[in-house]
């Protein structure tokens, strides 16, 4: 697909960062959305300063009204969108049974219905031009089925869900718009600023972002490319391929190997 115009959603740091960098290195549009205009600003001027083409939207995707203004503003600004990626979210984790109401609606709220609102209220617009891409950001965990993250895995699982439906609903209809999901697993990222959870989980997390191999910059290129592809189900950490084949092929192997590496993991000192 040529250049055109993508909206990025917590594009002000981490993974969302890069993948405006990774659009702008190929030419694209930036639309930068952000809950802080600190990060919003910051971002925009360093990919103007690259020669991209940048603007900056303020938006809270948990809230409704904000994320129709974002949408409002957008229209306004680049007239549409050819890329969408929901990318904001925020970080928990915890045994089901011990996460209470209030961070289970926190998480959902954010991770879930940013993206469905997203969704909402871009996609019609693609669909009326004939073309466009929706890149939905889930996690591995949504695929894992691990101990100690169950209100960030269901979220996530929702968002795979949603964009199965999503996938086929635009099939269906030949609306010329394509799906992704993306399932990364741990990488050198800021995802922990927002987290909500135990102290053993955040330093298993914290040990876990350290030890890994992949950097915002390699997931976001490996989510650019396959995007590019019209791929939908994108696994882009090294490792993920291989553990959700394990996960498919050899269920009962993959569980006892899951509990052997993280059972004791989650909760050491």
């Amino acid at each position: 697909m040529q250049a055109g115009r993508v909206l990025i959603t917590g594009a002000g740091s981490g993974l969302g960062h890069a993948l405006a960098l990774r659009y702008a290195k190929a030419g694209w549009r930036i639309a930068v959305a952000d809950i802080s205009p600190e990060r919003t600003d910051a971002a925009v001027a360093e990919l103007r300063g690259l020669g991209a083409q940048a603007d900056g939207f303020l938006a809270d995707v948990g809230d409704d009204a904000s994320v129709l203004a974002l949408q409002k503003s957008v229209q306004e600004q680049l007239g549409g969108i050819d890329h969408l990626v929901n990318n904001a979210g925020v970080a928990s984790a915890g045994d089901a049974m011990e996460t209470s109401m209030a961070d289970w609606r926190w998480m959902l709220e954010i991770n879930l219905l940013g993206v469905i609102r997203g969704c909402q209220a871009f996609m019609p617009g693609m669909i009326a031009q004939g073309h466009g891409h929706v890149i939905n950001i889930a996690s591995f965990a949504a695929l894992a089925g691990a101990p100690g993250m169950a209100s960030y895995a269901v979220a996530k699982a929702g968002v795979v869900t949603l964009s199965e439906s999503l996938r086929a609903e635009m099939a269906v209809r030949n609306t010329g718009v394509g799906i992704s999901a993306v399932c990364p697993a741990f990488f050198q990222t800021n995802l922990l600023q927002s987290f909500r959870g135990p102290d053993y989980a955040r330093r298993f997390a914290g040990r876990m972002m350290e030890k890994s191999s992949d950097t915002a910059d390699t997931v976001a290129n490996a989510i650019f490319e396959g995007a590019q592809r019209g791929q939908f189900l994108i696994l882009p950490t090294a490792s993920e391929p291989m553990r959700w084949r394990l996960k498919r092929w050899l269920p009962e192997t993959y569980f006892k190997r899951l509990i052997a590496m993280i059972g004791v993991q989650g909760r050491a000192p």
